[in-house]
């Protein structure tokens, strides 16, 4: 049983005999507490899809769900559905757009380290590895002698997603991406 200060994004918990998957925490530190930070958790049913929203002292202990985590490839989207195929059995899964909308910023269409998270036989979730490669398909001229500086600009990536880059990134490169801060890793090793 985990304190809840250690749930992550994607983790499915159990309340009142029912699975939810936590799809959103925000931490805050009230002013005059001793020590205690407080987390908000928005929460889906992994059966119903229904929203909760619960806050937890980071030392309450959750039960977590029985759950599976199935590796994945991303196979093709048809109209909101996105199918990703088991890499061991090759069956395939269908999460809906909604489910997974903050996900999509990270999977490119080769996205290795992808996981569906199956709760009572049905897929609910997509958990994503740490960090992604993906490439730059926007971004100003890179500046020479630019890594000399800390400054960063704007570079959209394949995907869609936004990060701030170095100066001497430019488009058409490959690089790290990290999921959870969303942010630049450095680059991509070639292939």
């Amino acid at each position: 049983m985990p304190k809840a200060s250690e749930i992550k994004k994607n983790t499915a918990v159990e309340i009142n005999g029912e699975a939810y998957i936590v799809r959103d925490i925000e931490r805050s530190v009230p002013q005059g507490r001793a020590g205690g930070s407080i987390y908000r958790m928005r929460m889906y049913n992994a059966a119903t899809n229904n929203k909760i929203d619960e806050t937890y002292k980071d030392s309450d202990m959750l039960t977590l769900a029985d759950l599976i985590r199935r590796p994945v490839t991303f196979s093709y989207s048809d109209g909101d559905e996105y199918v990703f195929m088991d890499t061991e059995d090759y069956s395939s899964y269908s999460l809906n757009k909604d489910t997974i909308e903050d996900e999509l910023l990270f999977i490119g269409e080769d996205t290795q380290g992808l996981q569906v998270v199956i709760v009572n036989e049905a897929p609910v979730a997509l958990d994503l590895p740490s960090t992604v490669e993906l490439e730059i398909v926007e971004t100003d001229p890179s500046l020479k002698g630019g890594s000399a500086t800390a400054r960063t600009k704007p570079a959209v990536l394949s995907t869609g997603l936004t990060v701030q880059v170095p100066e001497h990134i430019s488009s058409g490169e490959r690089i790290k991406v990290n999921v959870e801060e969303r942010k630049f890793g450095g680059r991509a090793e070639s292939k």
